[in-house]
């Protein structure tokens, strides 16, 4: 039986979502953010040296991060590839690539920008105030806004060109791309400027598989 250790609001959530979509069973070990810091606490070193969500146990095989773990449900359970377009394919090209795109290129500059809307906010003295917005309106302006808003055009061009991303298919890219664009939609600036992207979320909160897993691992308070 696998075993998803479960962090509330974090990544994992499209974890469960794939496992719904495959229909492949599976348990929920839950772990709770610690209250002040936001961290994972310190019991999920004892499933990986890291303490990081996501994280599936399948028997006597351990395996973290997202992208892999994708990899590894895929070829342990989707033998009939209904999930992931066949080798060789322009599909599969594509899946590949939004795969590895979704960590590698999305999350970096909205994790910036997450950093610096805290860096701008913190609590510091008022002659201190100045210097710290003046320094993170700076970097949001010249560099993360920019790159930012470059990337949705971007992913707003692809999906006028296909349904999904890596084709006119659902597959589990779309799995994989699911926390950045949700967290790009609540924090990031994705507004209606990029209908496209705007639908597809909408199109993905709407699939049954992705309802299950809300039901199933509780609050998520990113896809609000």
């Amino acid at each position: 039986m696998i075993t998803v250790h479960h962090l509330e609001n974090s990544r994992s959530q499209r974890v469960l979502w794939l496992l719904e979509e495959l229909g492949v069973g599976y348990e929920i070990r839950r772990y709770a953010r610690d209250p002040k810091t936001l961290y994972a606490p310190p019991e999920l070193r004892r499933v990986h040296p890291l303490g990081k969500s996501p994280v599936i146990t399948d028997g006597d095989v351990t395996v973290a991060e997202s992208g892999a773990i994708v990899e590894y449900l895929l070829d342990t359970y989707d033998a009939k590839g209904r999930l992931r377009p066949p080798p060789g394919t322009p599909e599969r090209r594509r899946f590949t690539y939004w795969l590895h795109f979704a960590e590698g290129s999305a999350m970096p500059p909205l994790l910036m920008k997450l950093v610096f809307d805290k860096v701008r906010r913190a609590p510091v003295p008022f002659f201190v105030k100045p210097v710290t917005r003046g320094i993170a309106d700076k970097v949001m302006a010249s560099f993360v806004t920019p790159n930012l808003e470059r990337m949705y055009a971007f992913m707003e061009g692809e999906l006028g060109e296909r349904a999904w991303f890596a084709g006119d298919a659902f597959s589990a890219a779309d799995v994989q791309m699911s926390f950045a664009l949700e967290a790009a939609a609540q924090r990031g600036g994705l507004d209606a400027r990029y209908p496209r992207l705007r639908d597809w979320l909408e199109r993905v909160h709407a699939r049954p598989a992705y309802r299950r897993a809300l039901e199933r691992g509780g609050p998520y308070t990113i896809a609000d």
